[in-house]
């Protein structure tokens, strides 16, 4: 016997079914409008070229008077760490007493064609950790690196060890070889001299088809199915659209900085071999003695476990934490499990050490 009771009558009435909960779907979102996102009050308190510092309001009394600056990729919009109430990175880390700060980098365009990992790094990021220990009257703050933003808090922390009290890094990559790895394998014999040379800035869009052509079926066509059962009901398809919009918000990159990013990261793996070049000075992970967590997810599809777990290896601290997240690399930001377990963690792991 098939296990499945399939007959003309079932499969006219779950293509009715479908039809029914597609029209629902639609006049919910056509009745939106506007796809809000960002879930915490901000004031904008440092502004350089495209990129803006934001300060979160404080949600307790008497926060950590280190402060926490999140440094998120160039890759995407940072509002991913704080994309709604209930859901949000930022949020939870101000209700866990963190006085938050963030980078927006903004939007490159074609003025910043030039921008190299050295403006990035020892330039912006440099700049808007001075601008918050000043605010907060410390020599030292807390950095939190997000994905490629981890992989420049990691650099940063290497070559300004008098600046950073204690570094956290989520979904980063730190051994950009391991087998498993995606996206090393698809980008690492590009000629990225000739495709700068040839585009200029990379477009957000064309990163943005890399990234789903890694997991294609799942990313595209089963995800717009599900799409169906999930805009049903108004709640459900505003947390879609929200995702959505994230996803296809994309910056394009700086071109230089790109090309040096992927061909001294991806292609050579120079991060974990003290040989990747940030300006004049040259990256040593073993110059990183401050306290270390480090946050990864175990369904990462784009920075797999063995890439972030590499870390331990390489870093000269003597007081090194890792936590695994069960999920992927996005829900570890925006999921309900994540909210209950990455704010509280980092929250009490940074008070021991403040």
């Amino acid at each position: 016997m098939f296990p499945f009771n399939i007959t003309p009558d079932n499969a006219l009435k779950e293509i009715q079914d479908f039809g029914n909960k597609l029209g629902q779907g639609l006049q919910n979102l056509t009745e939106l409008g506007e796809i809000p996102v960002g879930a915490s009050d901000y004031d904008v308190v440092y502004s350089e070229d495209k990129l803006s510092l934001h300060h979160y309001t404080p949600q307790v009394k008497n926060p950590n008077k280190t402060p926490l600056l999140i440094v998120y990729a160039l890759v995407n919009r940072p509002y991913m760490a704080d994309l709604q109430k209930g859901r949000s990175l930022v949020e939870g880390l101000l209700q866990n007493g963190q006085d938050v700060y963030m980078i927006d980098w903004g939007y490159p365009d074609a003025a910043d064609r030039y921008l190299t990992l050295d403006d990035y790094i020892n330039g912006y990021i440099d700049n808007c950790v001075d601008e918050v220990a000043k605010r907060a009257g410390v020599e030292k703050i807390n950095l939190l690196g997000i994905c490629q933003g981890g992989a420049f808090s990691l650099c940063y922390t290497s070559l300004h060890t008098d600046k950073v009290k204690n570094l956290i890094t989520t979904v980063t990559p730190v051994d950009f070889h391991t087998k498993d790895d995606l996206l090393s394998h698809m980008v690492r014999n590009v000629d990225m001299e000739q495709l700068v040379e040839t585009v200029g800035n990379v477009s957000g869009e064309m990163l943005n088809t890399t990234f789903l052509s890694l997991k294609p079926f799942r990313l595209t066509g089963q995800k717009y199915l599900d799409m169906v059962n999930i805009l049903e009901d108004e709640d459900n398809a505003l947390n879609f659209m929200r995702m959505e919009k994230w996803i296809f918000d994309s910056p394009d990159q700086a071109g230089e900085a790109y090309k040096q990013f992927i061909s001294q990261f991806y292609q050579q793996n120079k991060l974990i071999k003290g040989e990747a070049m940030i300006g004049d000075q040259q990256v040593d992970l073993k110059n990183i003695t401050c306290p270390v967590l480090n946050i990864f997810a175990k369904d990462d599809h784009l920075v797999p476990v063995a890439a972030s777990k590499a870390l331990e290896k390489y870093v000269g601290t003597n007081d090194y934490t890792s936590l695994e997240f069960p999920g992927g690399h996005i829900g570890i930001y925006v999921s309900g499990k994540a909210q209950k377990m990455i704010p509280p963690t980092v929250g009490e792991w940074l008070s021991k050490r403040s």
